[in-house]
């Protein structure tokens, strides 16, 4: 059987996403992806928690939990990483300019600086702006934090089984497609050079 997939955010990000506080992550690809950019492997994905890279003046103030809070919880409990939720990708925006990217700045956590960061570096690759249904798993899984979750790579395979069953969506139909629509709005309004949706 093969190893379930999952996509590696920020755990403030993640936070986030189950929170119902936004639906979309900016994807640019790790370090030490093999394709040196960003590729959709999955239109399903677990969420996986990451802790290294995530920085208190790069997520805008107010998040709850934050930066800080999210580490603290990981330094009590380093062993294990903690898998809650899953996520449907609606959309795959690829985006090549600054227009758009400050279009999007009222729907996401991140500061302007480290969203305008992103977009510049591998300035010839587009940033992916994925809009995700976000479902909370009704049993969470503790897996243990191994070396094989190690590396900065965006997918990652689950060394356990992790159980979809009873996952109930973060956001109901209704808010969500509000907030689905608000994003499409704000792109609709985007200038030349925007990426168009997949």
């Amino acid at each position: 059987m093969e190893q379930p997939i999952a996509l590696r955010e920020w755990a403030v990000a993640v936070k986030a996403l189950e929170a119902g506080k936004q639906i979309m992550v900016l994807r640019k690809g790790g370090i030490a992806e093999e394709t040196r950019e960003f590729r959709l492997e999955s239109p399903s994905f677990f969420l996986f928690p990451s802790y290294e890279h995530q920085r208190e003046q790069l997520v805008k103030p107010g998040a709850d939990p934050s930066v800080a809070e999210t580490i603290a919880a990981f330094n009590a409990s380093p062993d294990t990483i903690t898998i809650s939720s899953y996520a449907d990708v609606v959309a795959d925006i690829e985006v090549t300019d600054s227009e758009t990217l400050q279009k999007l700045e009222p729907y996401h956590l991140w500061t302007e600086q480290y969203a305008e960061e992103r977009l510049k570096w591998k300035k010839t690759k587009p940033l992916h702006v994925l809009l995700l249904r976000v479902y909370l798993l009704d049993r969470p899984v503790a897996l243990p934090n191994g070396d094989q979750y190690g590396g900065c790579k965006s997918w990652l395979r689950l060394a356990s089984e992790v159980s979809r069953a009873d996952a109930r969506p973060v956001l109901g139909d209704e808010a969500f497609q509000e907030q689905l629509q608000a994003v499409k709005h704000a792109l609709d309004r985007r200038g030349a050079g925007a990426g168009q949706p997949h």
